[in-house]
């Protein structure tokens, strides 16, 4: 054989002729450095032609590649095979391991598994968006939640380290150890009483005195002391007098609240009651128990001719005082100031014994 010409991709050559290559020719041209005796081989069996070097087509038209089946993929595959597979209507090629296809992508399809998230718009075909929704869980990498704030390390819910944090305005927070809290600026509100609180924002507010500051008592208190050791022990005692610029009316009463000293300034005009009270709206009854003990001092001013109570009453009920030496003055001590003293003991409800003395100054 002088010469082959390859006519088109039907023509058929025996495998034994291809050890004559030095007169083929493929469109025309003989590839002589590329082609060549010693760059084309025929295997023993006359079903394989190597080929050792670069093999170049220079046509424009087609080489028909092997067609078949996914089953009828070659048993003994050598890397770099390819082929058009027929059932998967794709060009696929082996790499050393497995057959894989080639080219074009022509449909897309995926599922949210199990890691918390679903998909929607899968498969696309041909054009579209696949969207993922729902929460990634923590144990596939995800945080747990659809929304964070601020920055930094994702916080679990389980024993977490807060580093700096800013928490806002919560409405509720239980704290069970904290340190480096501001009392001054960190804490407001008032803590009630159920909580060892005061209930108050001040202490004058929840009625707590203070000792070392001036305190004004509106209240009864009550110092008991104990069996060994005294209620009250003071250094020294101011005791406020009522300082009353009139003199005594025909009925004067003597409000206790007022003060247990009243000094009447003016000179006296008259005789008078003289009825005890606590003040203008409580009795003397409501305002004392059964065993307590009041004292308290009247003074009056007397000119030349001189008056005195001729008459006593609690609470508008007539009382008969028991006078220091066993009589009761019948006049007062002219141009002289006269100093009349009462101890009230209660004795029993709206019942009293009613201790008196009288002294004169001038």
């Amino acid at each position: 054989m002088s010469s082959i010409t390859f006519v088109d991709y039907q023509t058929v050559i025996p495998a034994s002729w291809l050890n004559d290559v030095n007169n083929m020719v493929y469109n025309g041209v003989v590839p002589a450095t590329t082609l060549s005796p010693t760059n084309l081989s025929v295997s023993t069996n006359a079903s394989i032609a190597n080929i050792t070097n670069n093999l170049v087509f220079t046509s424009t038209g087609a080489i028909t590649l092997p067609v078949g089946t996914t089953s009828q993929e070659p048993s003994s595959a050598r890397t770099g095979m390819f082929r058009f597979n027929s059932t998967t209507t794709s060009f696929e090629g082996y790499n050393g391991t497995s057959w894989v296809s080639t080219g074009t992508v022509t449909s897309v399809a995926l599922s949210g598994g199990t890691t918390g998230l679903t998909v929607s718009g899968s498969p696309i075909t041909t054009s579209g968006t696949i969207t993922l929704s729902g929460t990634l869980a923590v144990a596939n990498g995800g945080t747990g939640v659809t929304t964070s704030t601020g920055t930094g390390n994702v916080v679990l819910s389980t024993s977490p380290t807060l580093v700096t944090p800013v928490l806002g305005t919560p409405t509720s927070v239980t704290l069970t150890n904290a340190t480096g809290l501001p009392l001054s600026t960190g804490v407001t509100g008032t803590l009630p009483i159920a909580n060892g609180g005061t209930g108050a924002t001040t202490l004058a507010g929840a009625n707590i005195a203070l000792f070392n500051t001036t305190q004004t008592w509106t209240a009864t208190q009550t110092f008991n002391g104990t069996s060994a050791t005294e209620a009250i022990k003071t250094l020294n005692i101011a005791e406020p007098a009522n300082v009353v610029g009139t003199a005594p009316t025909a009925t004067t009463n003597f409000y206790i609240n007022s003060g247990s000293v009243q000094y009447y300034t003016a000179n006296n005009a008259n005789n008078w009651t003289l009825n005890f009270a606590f003040s203008s709206g409580t009795s003397l009854n409501t305002a004392m128990s059964v065993g307590d003990s009041i004292s308290c001092t009247m003074i009056v001013t007397n000119s030349t001719t001189a008056y005195y109570p001729s008459a006593f009453t609690i609470d508008g009920t007539s009382v008969t005082p028991k006078w220091q030496g066993g009589t009761a003055p019948t006049s007062g001590d002219a141009s002289a100031i006269d100093s009349y003293t009462f101890v009230i003991l209660k004795t029993a409800s709206a019942t009293y014994t009613v201790l008196a003395s009288v002294t004169k100054f001038a």
